[in-house]
């Protein structure tokens, strides 16, 4: 299958004066069983990355806390030197634990060191995109992230990062955070049964802020639509591609981020995203989440 960012599905979109194609390639499911150690088929890890390259994806998520430090490793060594258009992002903030958990680490030290590990992982002399990661598993919580923050402002005048977003925030928290430094993305829980963002995704897309969903299907608990089953149905696919293509028509600052760690499923979401959406599956999928 050949394409390119021409042909993905949904376009394109800008992060600040970066072009990335709205259909991107999320790196976390490339590490092992629970997003920690290296991944059962390496070869197999690093031919997905070059194939998401070769589809014409041009924005590649990833954190130096899946594996820990895997998956960075592998994009590196699969894809740099990077092509000119590719644009990787990644989030600090979080690190992991023995036991697979994922506690906080939003110390400005702790943020410095971060972004040092993962320039060092990429290869990279400046990182694209950093979201810093709030809240915790459960979801976002309230409360100031102005040290934080104020702390990887203070990285990107130093030319260390080009751009800032957030992640797993509320909608305080992402208006706080324009109050320090521009931020370019939000990247938070949502698809067709969790629509808490409404009215965020909408504010940030007059403002040119992408929105970024993870868990377009529901994460480690896939959704259970009847709904979202009858009209897959119908239209001769599966959930996925009509979630995907959901996500896509909602608004034109959604960027997507699906993961995987098969090039045959890769190839699918693509193909599956730009499926076409007739006005009344669309307002029956609408009606999911409200």
């Amino acid at each position: 299958m050949n394409t390119s960012s021409l042909s993905l599905p949904g376009g394109t979109w800008t992060l600040g004066d970066l072009t990335v194609t709205r259909f991107g390639y999320g790196a976390m499911q490339l590490a092992g069983p629970g997003v920690m150690g290296p991944p059962a088929d390496r070869d197999g890890a690093l031919t997905v990355l070059r194939e998401a390259a070769g589809l014409g994806i041009t924005h590649i998520d990833t954190a130096g806390a899946y594996g820990p430090r895997i998956t960075n490793r592998l994009i590196r060594e699969a894809l740099h030197p990077y092509p000119g258009a590719l644009h990787i992002v990644t989030k600090v903030g979080a690190v992991r634990d023995r036991q697979g958990g994922w506690p906080p680490a939003r110390r400005p030290e702790e943020l410095r060191r971060a972004v040092q590990e993962n320039l060092q992982d990429l290869g990279l002399d400046a990182l694209d995109v950093v979201n810093l990661r709030l809240g915790d598993a459960q979801g976002p919580r309230p409360g100031s992230l102005a040290e934080p923050f104020e702390a990887l402002a203070e990285l990107r005048r130093q030319g260390l990062i080009r751009h800032l977003g957030v992640s797993n925030a509320t909608a305080e928290q992402v208006a706080e955070a324009q109050t320090i430094a521009p931020i370019v993305c939000v990247q938070n829980m949502y698809n067709l049964a969790h629509r808490q963002d409404d009215e965020l995704i909408d504010d940030l897309a007059g403002k040119g802020i992408a929105y970024v969903p993870f868990f377009p299907l529901g994460g480690f608990t896939p959704l259970q639509s009847a709904v979202l089953t009858a009209v897959a149905a119908r239209l001769e696919t599966g959930p996925m591609p009509v979630a995907l293509a959901w996500l896509l028509r909602r608004s034109p600052n959604i960027l997507l981020i699906p993961g995987t760690s098969s090039v045959a499923h890769l190839r699918e979401n693509v193909a599956g995203a730009g499926i076409t959406l007739p006005d009344e599956e669309l307002a029956e999928l609408d009606r999911i989440g409200r």
